[in-house]
């Protein structure tokens, strides 16, 4: 592997690489961190003066840092999120009834290694959509891969493909470790969303957990997918193993609305 040293050989002058091409050849192995950064990475050895294993650690360390913090880019990156609110921003006392237990527990993402479910339910505006971005941020930095998108928007890709492109999106569907479906009955969908769905369900069902937020109570589903036929197989699925929590309460929304016209109208009484 590494040349072996002959004391009575003759020296053979070799030529001294610069420091781009050191760099160079550190980047075509795969290393990220140290190319980028090698001048003050060998001015830093040389004025703590590092042996050979002090080098070799702090190059692993380095390394090990740089990979983490690209693998965070990459997965929030395909996670789907976007900006939202932290959940150091909720209003507890806001909601009627809400059970903050169960959500305070969600946030310790037990819930993933025994691949159980959540299921948030409630009116538009009580915080579903904030707790299901919060739980999916908090399953990313945890080092999970991470799907968040509308419950709407995942049918319609897995309508419009063709029988193998709809397999190969099922299998993607299906192995994320964490999938988000939000605001599922917002809309009004065929038989044969219901369908997809129930696919999707199945298929993570005891092997990968499921966030699902919903405005409509779970006997209301057969009017969010009128004629289907899965709709009590898909729920057994669904609800076998997992936490359902009922929010209930006025928009939020429209309180912050209300008060930010409040405020507006006082401003303009005052001038």
């Amino acid at each position: 592997m590494f040349p072996k040293v002959n004391p009575m050989a003759k020296k053979q002058t070799q030529p001294i690489p610069t420091k781009a091409d050191l760099a160079a050849r550190l980047e075509s192995l795969g290393l990220r961190a140290l190319p980028s950064q090698l001048n003050d990475f060998l001015a830093l050895a040389a004025k703590a003066r590092w042996s050979p294993l002090q080098l070799l650690e702090q190059l692993v360390d380095a390394e090990t840092r740089e990979r983490s913090r690209r693998s965070l880019e990459r997965r929030l990156r395909r996670s789907g999120l976007k900006n939202f609110k932290p959940m150091a921003d909720f209003e507890w006392t806001w909601p009627k009834r809400i059970e903050r237990e169960t959500i305070e527990r969600a946030f310790t993402l037990d819930f993933m290694a025994r691949a159980r479910n959540l299921v948030l339910i409630g009116a538009n505006g009580v915080g579903k959509t904030m707790i299901a971005e919060n739980l999916c941020h908090a399953a990313v930095l945890a080092g999970h891969s991470v799907l968040f998108r509308s419950a709407s928007a995942v049918l319609e890709d897995l309508h419009k493909q063709g029988p193998e492109g709809r397999r190969r999106k099922l299998r993607f569907y299906a192995n994320v470790g964490l999938l988000c479906l939000d605001e599922v009955g917002y809309l009004s969908c065929d038989d044969k969303a219901a369908d997809l769905l129930y696919e999707i369900v199945n298929r993570r069902y005891e092997h990968k957990p499921l966030i699902v937020t919903t405005n409509r109570p779970f006997q209301q589903w057969n009017e969010v997918f009128p004629n289907a036929t899965c709709i009590a197989t898909l729920l057994d699925r669904l609800l076998h193993h997992a936490d359902a929590t009922v929010i209930e309460g006025d928009s939020y929304r429209i309180r912050e609305a209300e008060l930010e016209k409040a405020a507006l109208l006082k401003g303009r009484s005052k001038s």
